[in-house]
């Protein structure tokens, strides 16, 4: 089975090609450019370098959140509007969970985490058997002092990975003690974990349809907290 998988819910974007649970081509890109200039390019220009007409994709998948929202919309956007016409599958996949499965590190508990702004993290935790994550701790938005507590009842050393572990690493590091990070080019997001993900669960029978899928944020957007906090207020 052939993946295309899109990664765009943060700062870089990417794009990678998977046969049969194998890597066989990605493409990064951290420039600063808008991800809705970038993702496609690079999803056309692995395709074409590795020979693979579009037609001979059998699934897309795609980090359907959190993440930024803006990122978020744009590669679900790009996801859905390649499945919808030949109808393939289409697998939003846990921005957390792919960077998981991207990481590389074998054993032991990883802790990804986003910068969410705010004095906040988007942060789960898994236990890393044989190279594969078992869940530990949902996707949340929290304070970085709440995730340490949470961290704090999961015995033994643990690992961050994210563009939020450094800002972890040095809040809780101290606090912890068990907290390592993962060299800078294991420790992002990439669209390979996202296949990856994907094809776990498209393996384990699950044939998710595009027009379901949905961006998943866990926190509202800043218009729509500036929205509430004027309704609070009981401004128009």
């Amino acid at each position: 089975m052939r993946i295309l998988a899109f990664e765009t819910s943060a700062k870089a974007a990417s794009a990678a090609l998977l046969e049969d649970g194998r890597l066989v081509a990605e493409a990064y890109q951290n420039s600063g450019l808008t991800h809705s200039r970038t993702v496609l390019a690079m999803a056309e220009g692995l395709l074409g370098s590795c020979q693979w007409p579009a037609a001979s994709v059998d699934a897309v998948a795609v980090a359907s959140g959190p993440g930024s929202f803006t990122g978020v919309r744009i590669g679900v956007a790009a996801a859905k509007g390649f499945a919808w016409a030949r109808e393939l599958p289409c697998c939003g996949v846990s921005t957390l969970e792919a960077m998981a499965w991207g990481a590389g590190l074998t054993d032991g508990i990883l802790v990804a985490a986003m910068d969410a702004r705010r004095s906040q993290v988007y942060a789960a935790a898994f236990q890393m058997e044989g190279g594969v994550p078992r869940r530990l701790l949902e996707d949340s938005a929290l304070a970085v002092a709440e995730l340490g507590e949470r961290l704090a009842a999961l015995p033994g050393p643990k690992t961050l990975c994210g563009d939020g572990a450094c800002l972890c690493h040095e809040a809780l590091g101290p606090v912890l003690g068990d907290l390592t990070l993962l060299p800078e080019h294991r420790r992002l997001q990439r669209a390979a974990g996202v296949g990856l993900a994907a094809w776990a669960r498209l393996q384990a029978g699950e044939r998710p349809d595009g027009a379901a899928l949905v961006p998943t944020y866990l926190r509202l957007s800043q218009a729509e907290r500036e929205r509430l906090e004027r309704l609070t207020r009981g401004e128009a």
